[in-house]
């Protein structure tokens, strides 16, 4: 019996590739000028119409899922003869996996006999999303729940996150970047480089002076780290700058013969943390 693969809201898989998969996700929230939304990937609010809020000035906060929404969706699929996989949001980042393990040992406690693996992605974005697209082509492919486990256990590690960002000031809110050299890095045009390290977490890795540069940089990352590229599909995300997801693609595409290039939205939840104009890049390397 083939297991049930669940991911949360922060994979930012688009809704057609989830809808296909018939993939079940959890909806972090976030909340923007005043109201509450669902992250339920644009049905609520349409990307373009939350970046361009975020463009005008909006600072918008994220909450993350808590134990009792795990509960009541383990519930459906405690009895699932398959099991049950999450592979769910980095931790270093938020605290929605904390809950699903919470939410495991509830439900562990009422029915000990029931499956349920929760895997910390260590991942972001289309990273996370990815990383869950690799476990659903497993699973097509016959994998077992012990399978499907084990192989993103041994290589979530080697799944590389490169990204930059447009405007400092959602880093430098973030912590991530101190106020002084926001200010510095947007007089002189620095657009900086970030990648998730082995935790999970965000470091900046270099400043590159403008957007042109910033997006060869990260086309230098692949140059140098993927594996095998003509058994790979790579992930671009982007916070609203499509020409320039797709001249990355296109970049990419003159150099690799990767099977193929996906460009996705970077959704509300990790927009209200890298502002409008975020360009990330996911492949498989040796290692991050």
């Amino acid at each position: 019996m083939r297991p049930v693969i669940i991911t949360d809201s922060c994979s930012d898989l688009p809704l057609a590739y989830v809808e296909k998969h018939q993939l079940p996700i959890v909806n972090l929230m976030f909340h923007l000028n005043e109201k509450d939304y669902l992250d339920d990937l644009g049905k609520s609010l349409s990307f373009t119409d939350f970046y361009n809020t975020v463009r005008q000035g909006a600072m918008p906060t994220t909450s993350q899922v808590n134990v009792h929404t795990f509960v009541e969706l383990f519930k459906q699929y405690k009895d699932h003869p398959g099991g049950v996989i999450y592979i769910g949001f980095s931790s270093a980042l938020s605290g929605t996996f904390n809950s699903a393990v919470a939410a495991r040992d509830i439900i562990l406690e009422e029915t000990p006999q029931a499956k349920i693996a929760l895997i910390n992605s260590c991942c972001a974005s289309l990273g996370q999303g990815l990383l869950v697209h690799y476990a659903l082509e497993l699973r097509e492919q016959g994998a077992d729940f012990q399978a499907i486990v084990d192989w993103v256990e041994n290589n979530k590690l080697k799944l590389n996150h490169w990204f930059t960002v447009e405007d400092l000031n959602h880093l430098k809110r973030g912590g991530r970047l101190s106020g002084t050299a926001a200010f510095v890095g947007t007089m002189l045009n620095v657009k900086p480089v970030l990648n998730v390290d082995d935790e999970g977490r965000l470091i900046p890795k270099a400043k590159v002076r403008g957007r042109a540069k910033s997006i060869k940089y990260l086309k230098e990352q692949l140059d140098e780290r993927i594996v095998n590229p003509e058994e790979q599909v790579v992930f671009i995300s982007h916070g609203d700058s499509p020409a320039d997801a797709q001249m990355l693609k296109e970049m990419i595409l003159a150099d690799h013969p990767v099977k193929d290039v996906m460009i996705g939205y970077v959704g509300p939840v990790i927009g209200s943390h890298t502002g409008a104009g975020v360009l990330a890049l996911f492949f498989m390397g040796d290692k991050r």
